[in-house]
């Protein structure tokens, strides 16, 4: 086991990190910007360095920072955490040159998941179902359309490097997909400096279900079964659960199958994610994150196992610590998302010094954050202040605690979703587990059925 680690991340994921350190005897240097001087990740870590200004550019993006920090600490390995530097190859790989471990999969590993091309390829030959769409990059309008023509409407033009919904447009006909193709390009070169684009058939009410997974480098690899992702807004995910109220035993069984051998077509080590789309009774593979994700509670929650000691683990060297057949979902659980956000003002953030701070508790309650009273919320980073993670006998009991739990939830004066959520929960849509990804537009437009 490793004797020091550094965490290059901030808020409750550095927070979750140091926390399985603490508990596996490991020491943990926490890195932080100007902007987060005071914050409780700096407070809880047994070290903490300076990285630079506020801007991420300027520290928690800064590689040579982070490095210099790692070299004057003496660690022995790296913790990106999630988003940030934990997906970029590059920092990986200067890593091991470094002879610094890297908590996460290898530079190869992220480099053939990171393009979503070479990924799809990839599953593909792995005998896993992949969404029908174009063989290779489509570079010109002309070939847009006749790609489409092929495929047939509608089609989802999507950056190649992408996520998070960037560079990603839904087009009906030949006019709308001209316009998009140029648009998702501009906005794949901006987002990612990489305008590639692809396309596939676009699944009109799909739901959105992820497998966690976790393999060491002795050639094991598991699956600890699935998160529902479906509930979102602009491909960015609001509600999680686990399991999923739309698979059966024998769809989950054969999705599970498929994610464990797309992992092992890549040779995968360490904690990802492997992503579908579910429509009825098929499902295609969408991308794999190669990373820790922000929802992995609610996989704790059901299956008792805490996946960031195991990932810790794993990158120590040992082998996975329980088998497949030792996994079991028990019980159901809920991760609702808490944003610093105005949901009646186009959830425009909501930065500024939280004056006062109640926290929901209780049974069957789990709240991962970094926020407390007197925190100054900051412009520079991503708005989620908080993760509420409700755990249930079953569904309805975990939905019913999680209401309870989310009136309960007071920041203020700060603006947050938590009501946004409470009423998402209260939806016959949702509570029936009928629901899409288009739920949310419907939730917007009034058509939900209350």
């Amino acid at each position: 086991m490793f004797s020091r680690i550094l965490i290059a991340n901030r808020g409750e994921i550095a927070l979750r990190i140091i926390r399985a350190c603490k508990e596996l005897g490991v020491k943990t240097v926490a890195v932080y910007s100007k902007a987060d001087t005071t914050s409780l990740h700096v407070r809880f870590a047994d070290e903490a360095v300076c990285i630079g200004e506020a801007a991420p550019g300027k520290s928690y993006l800064s590689i040579p920072n982070i490095l210099s920090a790692a070299e004057i600490t003496d660690v022995e390995a790296i913790h990106p955490g999630y988003g940030f530097l934990a997906e970029n190859a590059h920092f990986a790989e200067i890593c091991e040159s470094c002879k610094i471990k890297f908590i996460g999969p290898s530079p190869e590993n992220m480099k053939r998941m990171g393009d979503k091309m070479m990924a799809k390829d990839t599953m593909k030959k792995a005998g896993v179902p992949v969404t029908p769409g174009s063989e290779s990059l489509i570079e010109t309008k002309e070939a847009a359309v006749k790609e489409a023509t092929r495929i047939g409407y509608p089609i989802i033009i999507k950056a190649s490097a992408g996520g998070g919904g960037k560079g990603m447009r839904v087009c009906h006909n030949d006019v709308s997909l001209i316009n998009a193709f140029m648009t998702a390009r501009g906005e794949a070169e901006a987002s990612f400096g990489n305008a590639d684009v692809y396309m596939e058939k676009y699944i009109t009410a799909p739901r959105h279900i992820e497998f966690q997974i976790i393999a060491d480098e002795h050639g094991n690899v598991v699956h600890l079964v699935e998160r529902d992702c479906t509930v979102q807004r602009r491909h960015q995910k609001l509600i999680e659960e686990s399991p999923s109220v739309s698979l059966d035993d024998k769809m989950r069984k054969k999705m599970g199958e498929a994610s464990i051998a797309g992992a092992k077509a890549v040779n995968y080590r360490g904690a990802g994610t492997v992503e579908f789309l579910v429509d009825g009774n098929e499902f295609y593979f969408m991308e794999m994150n190669t990373r820790i994700q922000v929802e992995h509670p609610v996989t704790e929650m059901v299956t008792g196992i805490d996946l960031i000691k195991e990932q810790i683990r794993v990158a120590a060297g040992e082998k996975l610590s329980f088998k497949q057949e030792d996994i079991m979902i028990t019980g159901a659980a809920i991760e609702c998302r808490i944003n610093a956000e105005d949901p009646e003002n186009d959830f425009r953030p909501c930065p500024g010094k939280i004056e006062a701070l109640s926290i929901p508790g209780g049974p069957g309650i789990r709240v991962d954050t970094h926020a407390y009273a007197g925190y100054q919320i900051s412009p520079y980073y991503d708005s989620m202040i908080a993760k509420v993670i409700s755990y249930g006998k079953n569904r309805s009991e975990a939905i019913t605690i999680m209401r309870r739990a989310l009136s309960e939830f007071l920041v203020s004066p700060i603006k947050t979703t938590a009501d946004f959520h409470r009423k998402i929960l209260y939806d016959s849509e949702f509570r029936e587990g009928s629901h899409s990804t288009h739920f949310i537009e419907k939730f917007f437009s009034g058509e939900e059925e209350k």
